[in-house]
């Protein structure tokens, strides 16, 4: 039985929000007007609070601004973004947990509804597996729509992504979910299925609370990359 720790990535594996900060880095480029940054601003506030939204409206909203460009253009741009601002913003401790699950003989899934030209690299840089992200569509040219293609791997979405990754890379029943790691109410669905171990990463009061509720394991790891900072300074 093939054992899986399955790990998101927004706020997790990385801190921030990649959404938030990729539109933030294409408005300093120039592309994308002040009008879209507002729009995807609101759209952040009600995916805290827990309010309506849909899902695939801030990945169209940053997409928009692609829409007829070709595809190869768009994933350079993406590789670029993921240098200059998400390499920085891996925590380190989340890659230490991906190799320690690892020698226990884990495989591990990096699950994100982040676009997955920027979730390929994380999951390179960190190690993973392997990963699944939010696919964007391209018309018969190859160039993208600004549409999101499929579903938005949001939510329960993570789950049944999730599930059929595993199938279809270990076999149906040959495998299980053994660990998961997130930090949102939205990760809910993924902690909930783990057999061996929960985890809420940097989570708010809410979240908090919620996983303490559960008898999930509640951790902060950025005090932990600061400790060990600390420590290695001392040494």
């Amino acid at each position: 039985m093939v054992r899986v720790a399955v790990f998101d990535f927004d706020g997790t594996v990385v801190r921030g929000q990649s959404g938030a900060l990729l539109a933030t880095y294409l408005w300093r480029h120039g592309l994308v007007s002040p009008k879209r940054v507002v729009a995807l601003g609101w759209w952040g506030v009600r995916y805290k609070l827990g309010l309506p939204k849909r899902q695939n409206e801030a990945r169209e909203l940053v997409f928009g601004a692609f829409g007829g460009h070709p595809a190869n253009e768009v994933d350079d741009l993406l590789s670029s973004f993921y240098d200059e601002v998400m390499a920085d913003r891996i925590r380190p401790v989340a890659v230490r947990e991906i190799a320690r699950r690892h020698e226990e003989g884990c495989k591990t899934l990096l699950v994100s509804a982040t676009f997955s030209g920027i979730a390929r690299r994380a999951a390179l840089a960190v190690g993973a597996d392997g990963y699944i992200a939010t696919e964007m569509e391209r018309d018969e040219h190859g160039n993208y729509t600004g549409r999101v293609l499929g579903t938005v791997v949001e939510g329960a979405e993570k789950v049944w992504a999730s599930v059929r990754w595993c199938d279809a890379h270990y076999g149906p029943g040959a495998w299980e979910f053994a660990y998961a790691y997130g930090d949102h109410r939205s990760d809910l669905g993924i902690l909930s299925v783990a057999r061996e171990g929960s985890f809420a990463v940097c989570p708010n009061h809410a979240m908090a609370e919620m996983s303490r509720a559960r008898d999930w394991q509640v951790l902060d790891w950025d005090e932990e990359d600061k400790e060990a900072g600390s420590g290695a300074g001392r040494r």
